[in-house]
């Protein structure tokens, strides 16, 4: 009797034991039901993107952080600046991956900016809200048809073309300008006055396709001291991809001729936020992106030549070289990680055909010779004779050119032979600043020669000279206005500091150079050419 109620006592203590335990994991259960989402681990980064307007699993926020990722788990082990460009991209997802799908939701222009930012307080600046002039049919680079629509193959893939190919018809409401996808629409918005506006919608759109569309076409572009490639998307878009050549931290020699050096990607990705913060927008937009050289260049290049070019290093990895005048040979071979490789895509200007461009020799070209001076090295008065000669005798050209030495004096870049503007609109229009790979190249050093048509000619813009005047101020300081810009971009960090830090010292020797030609003028006018006028 007393063994079966001891038996029955123990039964009951484990039935009891289990209850319990069930009850204690009912408990928790219901307290993870009754916490908000957002105060979850993880949870609460979710409402980040939410509070600008954008889900968290929108396919705008989904694209970067994949493309994050991809970074991570390419180059672990890699070189020291590739790695530092990893840590950066995977330590905020939001801010990386965040804000330019964030801010084309909301219709504002601006990439890379956030509320408190200060690029968005320079953007705010009444410097950056002056008036462009009217822009009427004749100063549009093309004259659209309002009718030509673009819109999906109805068999499903994501090629664009023309509506009259296609059997799929536009949504009610939509124009056929809805239906372009962002290069086209970035050729469309070219005018006589800019080549894209201050705060376009577009951009974050268009940088995004460079850095993320899928890429069906690569072939070696002709011409040229290295190898550069052009790359098409299912869209019809096309970008010119300049590889990396060397790390971000690697200056060049002291003893190289500027002729000599490397064109680095880098440099024309800085080149375009530079270009931009100016207020000049004359350089089309550029992202970096990463390529597999297997998929995305070998495996789908029709180009026979470059095809011959692809071999496995002694490490393992992919290389390709192809073939031009100077850095083409197995020596200055292209390699991958093992087959992954940093570059630019900047985005192609409408083909020539369709909007003719027109090559002027700069004045104050190079010699491009070891020993041999150009005249404007031994004249001390050439900039008279620039003056009197066509197109520089009438128009803003001279002005522009001056323009384009300060952006290239900014970034040290010396081989600015020629430049381009669009035939259609004559000598009235702005300059191309087109192939800056040049630039950022050295920090520890500047080269005052670049400044050459400022000092010679001691003129300015006055809209240039107060955005300089600006940029000077702590709360607008250049360095800081680009880090800002660059830390948007896939293949952030940019720039090493060294670089960004040699901005604001080069900025302040140009604005010496204007204080020298302020001084010795009889007026202001004549060194500050009025371009503003009561606008600011």
């Amino acid at each position: 009797m007393r063994r079966r109620l001891q038996t029955l006592f123990q039964r009951k203590f484990k039935v009891s034991l289990l209850f319990l335990l069930l009850l204690a994991l009912l408990v928790h259960l219901a307290m993870d039901l009754a916490i908000p989402t957002a105060c979850r681990p993880r949870g609460c980064d979710a409402k980040v993107p939410k509070a600008s307007g954008v889900l968290s699993d929108s396919p705008v926020l989904a694209s970067p952080k994949k493309l994050s990722l991809r970074i991570l788990q390419d180059f672990s082990g890699s070189n020291g600046s590739l790695e530092k460009s990893s840590q950066l991209q995977g330590a905020g997802p939001h801010a990386r991956a965040g804000e330019p799908g964030a801010q084309h939701q909301r219709g504002e222009g601006n990439a890379g900016q956030t509320e408190g930012s200060k690029l968005a307080a320079l953007f705010k600046h009444p410097l950056y809200n002056t008036p462009v002039p009217e822009v009427t049919e004749k100063d549009k680079l093309f004259v659209v048809n309002p009718t030509e629509k673009f819109s999906l193959r109805s068999s499903g893939s994501d090629e664009w073309v023309s509506s009259s190919k296609a059997e799929t018809l536009l949504l009610t409401g939509k124009t056929a300008y809805d239906t372009y996808p962002a290069w086209l629409k970035f050729h469309v918005g070219i005018n006589r006055y800019e080549l894209y506006p201050r705060r376009d919608p577009l951009m974050p759109t268009l940088l995004r396709d460079l850095a993320t569309q899928r890429i069906v076409s690569s072939v070696q572009k002709s011409g040229g001291t290295q190898l550069k490639l052009i790359m098409t998307f299912p869209n019809y878009g096309q970008a010119l991809f300049k590889p990396m050549k060397q790390t971000r931290d690697q200056e060049t020699p002291i003893d190289f001729f500027y002729f000599s050096d490397f064109e680095r990607h880098n440099a024309e990705i800085a080149a375009f936020h530079l270009d931009r913060i100016l207020d000049f927008r004359r350089i089309p937009p550029v992202s970096g992106r990463l390529v597999n050289i297997t998929k995305e260049i070998r495996d789908i290049t029709t180009d026979k030549k470059l095809s011959k070019t692809f071999f496995i290093s002694p490490a393992g990895n992919v290389c390709f070289y192809g073939e031009c005048s100077y850095y083409c040979s197995t020596e200055h071979a292209l390699c991958g990680k093992p087959d992954r490789l940093e570059g630019s895509m900047a985005a192609l200007l409408p083909d020539k055909t369709l909007a003719k461009r027109r090559s002027w020799r700069s004045p104050w070209r190079r010699s491009y010779h070891k020993s041999k001076k150009a005249e404007w090295e031994l004249n001390p008065n050439y900039c008279a004779q620039v003056r009197e000669t066509p197109p520089y005798d009438r128009g803003h050209r001279l002005l522009d050119l001056i323009d384009m030495a300060v952006l290239d004096f900014l970034m040290g870049n010396m081989d600015r032979h020629h430049y381009e503007t669009f035939e259609k609109f004559g000598n009235d229009t702005f300059l191309l600043h087109l192939d800056n790979g040049r630039g950022f190249g050295t920090h520890s050093r500047d080269e005052p020669s670049i400044l050459a048509p400022l000092r010679q000619c001691c003129s300015i813009k006055k809209s240039t000279y107060l955005r300089l005047q600006l940029l000077a101020t702590q709360p607008y300081r250049l360095s800081d206005l680009l880090r800002e810009a660059l830390a948007t971009d896939p293949l952030a960090p940019v720039l090493a500091e060294p670089h960004l830090r040699a901005l604001d010292r080069r900025l302040g020797k140009v604005l010496a150079v204007v204080g020298r030609c302020l001084a010795g003028a009889a007026h202001p006018d004549e060194v500050l050419v009025d371009d503003v006028g009561s606008r600011v």
